[in-house]
C-alpha cells in the first residue's frame, strides 16, 4: 500500500536553488535505444573521443582494479607529481576533481558569495551560471560577438572586461569554447588576464586544448607564474578518452588550491581514474592519434555542411556547431529516429543550432547523411 506524504520538504530548499535549471546531458545510446526500439546507434552528443581510452590506460585500469576495495590516494600523490612534471608547476598548485566541472563548481563554493558577482559570456559553458547560480552570486553575463562578426558568437572580451567590478570574485573563460568552438588568440587574451584587478580569479577552461594544435593557440598555464589569480582548468575527459572515469584538474597558485581543497570532498578521485589519467598522460601515441582522426575528421565533415548548404561555426575543438536555419529541435528528432544522437543547443538560447562531436569517418558518414534526410 502507497502511502501519501504530506507537505512538500522541496519547499524548505535554498532559494537559489528552487529556480536553476539541472544540467541535461547528451542523450545515452541505451535511453535511445530503448525509446525508439532500434540497434546500431552512435553518440556524436557529448564531445568523447570516439576512439575511447588508449592501451595504456585500459591496462593501468585492469592492473588497479584488484585494490578497488581500498579507499583511494585522497591526495592524488602520483597523478599530481605526474602533472607537475607536465606542466612544471609545484604539486601543492594542482587540485584534483572528479572531471573539470567539479573543480569549476569548486571555484564557486569558495570564492563566491551571496555578496559577489561572477562574470562569463553569453553561450559560455553551461556549468558556469549553474555553478554561480547554485552559490547564491549574481552572474554578469557579457554579450558573445554577433553572428556576423570574424568570431561568430565567440568571447567579447572587452564586453567581459566592462562587467568586471568591486563585487566580482570570478570571471569563467572557456577557451576554447563550448558549445561554440569558437576560441581567444594568445595576446589579447594574456592582456585582458593583466587587466583584471587581482581580487578576482580568472579561470581558464581548457578541456578542449588538446585539440587546438595551431602553434599560436594560447596556452594558458604558462601564464601561472605572472599571474596569481589566473587559474587554468583540464579534463581527461575529451583528447585522453576517460569521460566515463571522471577526472580533471586546476593548476593555480598554491594558495588558492589550498582554498579549493578546504571545499573538496574527500576520496572525490576514485582509483581507476587515478591509474589511467597517469598511464595517459605518457601515451604520446593515442594522444596523437586522436588528434590526428579529429584533425581528418572536422575537415570531412566540414566539407559535408558545405555540400549540404548548412552553415556552421569555425571550431578549434572535438565538436561543431550547425545552425539549421530553423527550429533545430525537430532536425535532432529525426536523427534520432535514424540512430544517430547530436546535441540540441537550445538550453544555450540557440534553438536553431546542433552541435555535433567529430566521430571516426564511418560515424562521420553516417551523420552526415542523417542530417541530409533530416532537413530534406
Amino acid at each position: 500500500m502507497s502511502r501519501v506524504l504530506a507537505g512538500n520538504p522541496a519547499e524548505f530548499a535554498a532559494p537559489a536553488v528552487v529556480t536553476l535549471a539541472p544540467y541535461v546531458p547528451g542523450k545515452p545510446i541505451e535511453e535511445l535505444e530503448r525509446e525508439y526500439g532500434i540497434r546500431g546507434s552512435i553518440k556524436l552528443a557529448s564531445n568523447e573521443n570516439p576512439l575511447g581510452p588508449g592501451l595504456r590506460a585500459l591496462e593501468a585500469i585492469a592492473a588497479a582494479a584488484g585494490d578497488i576495495g581500498l579507499y583511494p590516494d585522497g591526495s592524488g600523490f602520483a597523478l599530481k607529481r605526474a602533472l607537475a612534471a607536465k606542466h612544471d608547476w609545484p604539486m601543492d598548485g594542482i587540485t584534483l576533481g572528479n572531471g573539470s566541472n567539479d573543480v569549476l563548481v569548486m571555484i564557486a563554493e569558495a570564492f563566491l558569495t551571496q555578496q559577489s558577482e561572477a562574470v562569463f559570456s553569453q553561450y559560455g559553458f553551461a556549468v558556469y551560471p549553474i555553478a554561480v547560480q547554485a552559490s547564491g552570486a549574481t552572474a554578469r553575463v557579457a554579450p558573445a560577438r554577433p553572428p556576423d562578426a570574424p568570431m561568430a558568437l565567440g568571447h567579447d572580451l572587452d564586453a567581459m572586461a566592462g562587467l568586471v567590478g568591486e563585487r566580482t570574485r570570478v570571471v569563467f573563460i572557456a577557451n576554447p569554447n563550448n558549445p561554440t568552438g569558437t576560441w581567444l588568440e594568445a595576446a589579447a587574451l594574456e592582456r585582458f588576464i593583466g587587466s583584471v584587478p587581482p581580487s578576482t580569479l580568472v579561470v581558464i577552461d581548457e578541456a578542449y586544448i588538446e585539440y587546438a594544435q595551431d602553434e599560436a593557440f594560447p596556452d594558458a598555464s604558462r601564464w601561472l607564474a605572472a599571474y596569481p589569480h589566473l587559474v587554468v582548468t583540464r579534463t581527461f575527459s575529451k583528447a585522453y578518452g576517460l569521460a566515463g572515469l571522471r577526472i580533471g584538474y586546476a593548476l593555480s597558485h598554491p594558495a588558492v588550491a589550498g582554498m579549493l581543497n578546504r571545499v573538496r570532498q574527500a576520496f572525490n578521485v576514485n582509483s581507476l581514474a587515478l591509474a589511467a589519467a597517469r598511464a595517459a598522460l605518457e601515451d604520446g601515441e593515442h594522444l596523437a592519434r586522436s588528434v590526428a582522426v579529429n584533425r581528418s575528421g572536422m575537415k570531412q565533415v566540414c566539407a559535408g555542411f558545405k555540400a549540404l548548404g548548412v552553415r556552421h561555426i569555425p571550431s578549434v575543438g572535438n565538436f561543431v556547431l550547425i545552425d539549421c536555419g530553423r527550429p533545430a529541435q525537430a532536425v535532432y528528432e529525426s536523427m534520432l529516429r535514424q540512430g544517430v544522437i547530436v546535441r540540441p543547443v537550445g538550453n544555450y538560447q540557440l534553438p536553431n543550432h546542433l552541435r555535433i562531436t567529430i566521430g571516426t569517418q564511418p560515424q562521420n558518414e553516417r551523420m552526415l547523411a542523417a542530417l541530409q534526410q533530416a532537413l530534406h
